[in-house]
């Protein structure tokens, strides 16, 4: 039960929330805190905060405080990977990613706590690659005071998966190229896309163990594929070969050296013509034309997720369509664009 109070006749009293200061362009955010004591000196300031009445709390057995909320909803929606801190501000507690990895939302529970009234979570997308530290979903009790039973109710929600928010670190592969196509291979024409893709891992954490050229010859390539098998790598991209032109034999080469879940065929432009497949558990990844011409592709999609341990097979690439068209932007500001973001 909350009581109104002039706030002159508050001196003494402690305050029931914070109070939020906002001065455009410069701050935005608590000036007196909940349980400060009010005196003579803060009426001024707290007129000036358009407080003119301030309000005591009496808690009822069925009520619960927003500050309290807010550490429930906390606890519940983070899952392995986020931390967060008992010290709530303005009634909002942050989700902080505890390593570097890939941020995992379980959409469908977001949606049912959310659909809880007087609770709230907030979150980036899902599969947003993030740093230690960095914020990655907030939530917060939008009342001052509520009935717990509501609280209670949406938490239970979030737990149900083990946590709405996870984060996944990514593991540092052992990545093996293998480069086709006769003009690269008999020096026609300079290889560009060892550099594009070494570069793409490395920037994840992985590291690149080897690199074969090999002519549009699939005795060559599954020469290639069993070399860097055997040598431990646990990563194979291989570029060219994934068009439909019949000298284009890279994808009956992976079949050939025993790939299964063999999947051709992305719902992502660029990146139509990927695939995926698995020999004993390594992903073999095939790397259309379009990862050399465009900076973003659906490899920028789909190699995170595997390095975060997931399996990427024909669903997932079909659930990539939403979301999945770049708009070819003149200046590319990936991440911070639509690109993937339905996903």
């Amino acid at each position: 039960m909350l009581k109104k109070i002039k706030v002159e006749n508050a001196v003494g009293t402690q305050l029931a929330h914070d109070i939020t200061e906002i001065r455009p362009g410069e701050f935005k955010g608590a000036a007196f805190r909940k349980g400060h004591t009010v005196c003579d000196d803060d009426i001024c300031q707290l007129q000036k905060l358009g407080k003119n009445h301030l309000y005591l709390i009496d808690l009822g057995d069925d009520e619960i405080h927003e500050n309290q909320a807010a550490a429930i909803l906390a606890r519940a929606l983070a899952g392995d990977g986020v931390v967060w801190e008992d010290d709530p501000k303005e009634g909002k507690i942050g989700l902080h990613a505890a390593f570097d990895g890939l941020l995992k939302v379980e959409t469908t529970s977001l949606a049912a706590f959310n659909m809880i009234d007087e609770v709230m979570c907030a979150t980036l997308h899902n599969n947003t690659l993030v740093k230690k530290g960095e914020v990655v979903g907030a939530t917060r009790a939008i009342p001052l005071v509520m009935k717990q039973a509501p609280v209670e109710r949406a938490a239970a929600i979030a737990a149900q998966c083990k946590g709405t928010l996870k984060v996944k670190p990514l593991r540092k592969a052992k990545t093996g190229l293998i480069i086709t196509g006769n003009e690269v291979f008999h020096g026609l024409i300079e290889d560009r896309f060892a550099p594009v893709l070494s570069e793409k891992i490395e920037a994840l954490g992985s590291e690149v163990s080897g690199v074969i050229f090999t002519p549009d010859n699939q005795d060559k390539i599954v020469q290639a594929i069993k070399e860097l098998l055997a040598g431990d790598c646990d990563l194979l991209l291989l570029s060219g070969g994934m068009s439909v032109d019949p000298d284009d034999v890279t994808r009956k080469s992976i079949r050939r050296a025993g790939a299964v879940d063999f999947n051709y065929g992305a719902a992502v432009l660029p990146g139509a013509m990927f695939l995926t497949a698995y020999i004993d558990n390594t992903p073999l990844l095939g790397i259309p034309a379009c990862g050399l011409h465009h900076r973003t592709t659906v490899l920028d999609l789909v190699l995170p997720r595997i390095l975060a341990g997931e399996m990427i097979g024909k669903k997932e690439l079909s659930f990539m369509g939403h979301g999945g068209l770049c708009k070819d932007c003149q200046e590319c500001v990936y991440p911070h664009c639509p690109f993937g973001r339905g996903l």
